[in-house]
C-alpha cells in the first residue's frame, strides 16, 4: 500500500475515533442526538477547517469530501449504542487519539507545504490539524480544552512536524520521513500518557485586590 493511500486509512480511523469520544463529551453534558452528531463532527473535522481558513484554502475538506460527515457523525452516533462498554476500550482509543495526533499533523504540514508557506506555519498548520478539533470539542462542553492540561498533547504535534519539515528540507526519503516523524511523534505522545509527563504549569492564586 502506497504511503498516500496508508495516511488516509489512518485519516478516516482517526476522524472515527475522534466522532465517537467526542459523543463520549456529549453524553456527558447530556447533548441530545443532534448534539452528538454535530460535536462529532466538529471535533473531527474542525482543526483540519480552521487551518483551510487560515490558509485561504478552498473548498474545506469536508465540503469536498461529504462522506467525512456521515462518517465521523455515524460514528458519534453508533457510540451511543456502545457507550455501556466504551470504559473496557479506554487504552484502544487513547492509542487511537495519539495515532490521529500524528497523522492530522503531517498531513496539516504537507497542505501548508504545497501552498509554499514559510516553516513556521507550516509547522503550526500541523499543530492546528492535530489539536483545534478537540479544543473546539472541550469549548462546546464547556472545558478547559485538553491542549491546555494534558501530557504533551500540542508538543507531540510540534515534534511530529518539526521532523517532518526537516525531513523535507534535508530531501530524505519521503515515506521514510513521514514514518520515522510519526513514529517519533506517537512514541512521545504515549509515554507522555504512561508516565504523566507535562510542560510546567503556571500557578497564580494571589488575589489583585
Amino acid at each position: 500500500m502506497e504511503m498516500s493511500q496508508l495516511l488516509h486509512v489512518f485519516y478516516i480511523i482517526a476522524i472515527v475515533a475522534e466522532g465517537m469520544t467526542a459523543a463520549l463529551a456529549a453524553g456527558r453534558r447530556n447533548m441530545d442526538w443532534v448534539g452528538v452528531y454535530l460535536l462529532g463532527c466538529i471535533t473531527a473535522l474542525g482543526g483540519g477547517s480552521v487551518r483551510d481558513v487560515l490558509l485561504g484554502r478552498h473548498p474545506l475538506t469536508w465540503v469536498e469530501h461529504p462522506s467525512y460527515l456521515l462518517i465521523t457523525g455515524g460514528a458519534a452516533l453508533a457510540t451511543i449504542a456502545i457507550a455501556r462498554y466504551m470504559h473496557h476500550l479506554r487504552r484502544l482509543f487513547l492509542f487511537l487519539d495519539a495515532i490521529g495526533l500524528v497523522v492530522f499533523t503531517v498531513i496539516g504540514c504537507t497542505i501548508a507545504m504545497t501552498m509554499n508557506m514559510p516553516v513556521i506555519i507550516v509547522i503550526a498548520s500541523g499543530m492546528i490539524t492535530g489539536c483545534v478539533g478537540g479544543v473546539l470539542r472541550d469549548i462546546l462542553c464547556a472545558d478547559v480544552p485538553l491542549l491546555f492540561r494534558a501530557e504533551l498533547y500540542a508538543t507531540a504535534s510540534i515534534v511530529t512536524g518539526v521532523l517532518y519539515v526537516l525531513g523535507e528540507w534535508l530531501a530524505l526519503p519521503h515515506d521514510g520521513v513521514i514514518i520515522a516523524a510519526m513514529l517519533v511523534g506517537l512514541a512521545l505522545r504515549l509515554l507522555a500518557l504512561r508516565f504523566g509527563w507535562g510542560m510546567p504549569k503556571f500557578v497564580y492564586t494571589k488575589d489583585l485586590h
